[in-house]
């Protein structure tokens, strides 16, 4: 694919964008090499403008074709670069589709800042709702239903996947929750959700706040909607934040309810090495509902 194929992308409602990625002509997938840009819209709810990157599969330019989309979250101290930069995930979704492990793909990257994508101070979770998904679904050609719509994210985007997931599950069918930070009762003294307004009173870490917007607070409301979210779980077994225990511990709820999930704690850390590695099988679970296990459990030893 070349260049001035991703400048004139089909339509005005592409215009402008900025390209940072391709896929490689050389590669063996090079058939199926999708494209990355960097884009920005005007959000009311924030007031301010807000960033993100999209991938965009091989052929969309030319066709007609409405695609799944996947949210990717960052965690903290990472921008809407992260899953591009650090993660790879391009040439991933370029290589799954490919091989046909998971069918052609949109993929949203959006800038979280240090938000946890919560309402506190910033409306983020809302404006995420109300404004970011009719943007992406006014701009691109997506699958406007829920069955469509997925999300996913490591760490702080971990507990921002699950958030909105269980804050929503009238639009999202699945996530995955990669080394979320997601910890109850609390999150471990060295963490920078102790460090962020969202969970603070006057400046000082709040255990209620803290409380009130995790997982356990939530699973009720998600209960009386009678909507199944798929949950793929995962971990590195040397997670120094400990996030593999939170994992555990979230998959224990979810599966007591009787609500499907797969749990992944393998070899690895909280870093971008164990999210690459874990990557594949999450998009493979997320895009593909069909296949999905009910529930599956692999912890391997440390």
């Amino acid at each position: 694919m070349k260049r001035r194929d991703w400048l004139r992308l089909a339509g005005p409602a592409l215009a402008g964008p900025t390209l940072i990625g391709l896929g490689l002509i050389a590669a063996p997938h090079a058939a199926h090499a999708g494209g990355v840009l960097a884009e920005r819209f005007f959000s009311p709810i924030l007031g301010r403008t807000w960033p993100y990157n999209v991938y965009l599969p091989q052929g969309y330019e030319h066709g007609t074709q409405h695609y799944p989309v996947v949210y990717m979250l960052h965690g903290a101290s990472q921008d809407e670069a992260a899953w591009v930069r650090d993660g790879s995930i391009d040439a991933l979704a370029d290589k799954l589709i490919a091989r046909g492990d998971i069918p052609p793909c949109i993929i949203i990257m959006p800038a979280g800042w240090m938000t946890w994508y919560t309402d506190a101070p910033d409306r983020i979770e809302t404006a995420f709702v109300s404004d970011l998904i009719p943007e992406i679904e006014r701009r691109y050609r997506t699958r406007m239903r829920r069955e469509g719509r997925v999300i996913a994210g490591f760490s702080m985007g971990g507990y921002g996947a699950m958030r909105l997931a269980l804050g929503h599950p009238e639009l999202f069918s699945a996530a995955a929750l990669m080394s979320p930070a997601i910890y109850a009762p609390l999150p471990p003294a060295d963490s920078s959700a102790r460090l962020v307004p969202a969970f603070q009173t006057n400046g000082v870490f709040d255990p209620q706040i803290w409380s009130r917007q995790n997982w356990p607070a939530l699973l009720d409301g998600v209960a009386r909607t009678h909507l199944i979210v798929r949950m793929h779980i995962s971990s590195g077994a040397q997670d120094h934040f400990h996030a593999n225990l939170a994992a555990e511990a979230f998959y224990a709820a979810w599966r007591q309810r009787g609500w499907p999930a797969e749990l992944h704690v393998e070899p690895g850390q909280h870093d971008f090495p164990f999210w690459r590695k874990i990557a594949p099988g999450a998009l493979r679970y997320l895009l593909n509902p069909g296949s999905m296990v009910i529930a599956r459990s692999r912890v391997s030893a440390p």
